[in-house]
């Protein structure tokens, strides 16, 4: 029986845990084993906390959705603008916790397994729809409201086609803080673009 009051810790561990698993092993090849090594716990833990690896998985692909939320929450004031707020975005995606290598490894590893997950699949939806409505509100102030979709579609192609490039190419953080800046060059030309 786990201590009262370890529940948040045990669990923040085996997530951890997972993600470093799904970093080294690659999703497919990380088991309950592989995960309950990494955090020094019993595998049955995962199963009394999370029901057994898919619980878990689907809670490790919250959390790093949770913290791609939170750069951008603790950001945005009453009083931040529309342009402040688009690059408060741009910049919450290539947040330092975003470019870590076991953080890229298993974003990567996610978006391939939600092809074939749909609970996964619906995770990553979820993760699309929020980007694409932070960017349609943020331009809606600045231009009509078809143009804002225009431009949140575009711009959301462009902040995840840099990152993934970025990511698969191994990059080092001077080219991820080359491609964050590319991504608000962009966002400023489409507000040069559609901006009333």
């Amino acid at each position: 029986m786990p201590k009262v009051g370890m529940e948040p810790v045990r669990r923040q561990q085996l997530i951890d845990a997972t993600i470093e698993s799904v970093a080294e092993l690659g999703l497919q090849s990380t088991t309950i084993n592989s995960i309950s090594k990494k955090a020094g716990l019993s595998s049955g833990i995962i199963s009394h906390y999370f029901g057994g690896k898919q619980g878990l998985i689907e809670a490790t692909v919250r959390y790093l959705l949770s913290n791609l939320k939170r750069e951008l929450i603790e950001r945005v004031t009453t009083t931040t603008t529309p342009e402040q707020r688009l690059m408060f975005i741009v910049e919450a995606n290539f947040a330092r916790l975003q470019l870590q290598s076991d953080t890229t490894k298993t974003w990567l590893s996610f978006w391939a397994q939600s092809m074939h997950d749909a609970q996964l699949h619906r995770l990553q939806n979820v993760n699309s729809r929020r980007l694409l409505s932070n960017l349609t509100c943020s331009f809606r102030k600045l231009m009509s409201v078809a143009d804002a979709k225009r431009a949140a579609e575009l711009c959301a192609a462009m902040i995840d086609g840099l990152w993934l490039r970025a990511v698969l190419s191994k990059s080092d953080v001077d080219q991820f803080e080359h491609c964050e800046q590319l991504a608000k060059g962009y966002v400023n030309s489409l507000i040069k673009q559609y901006g009333a």
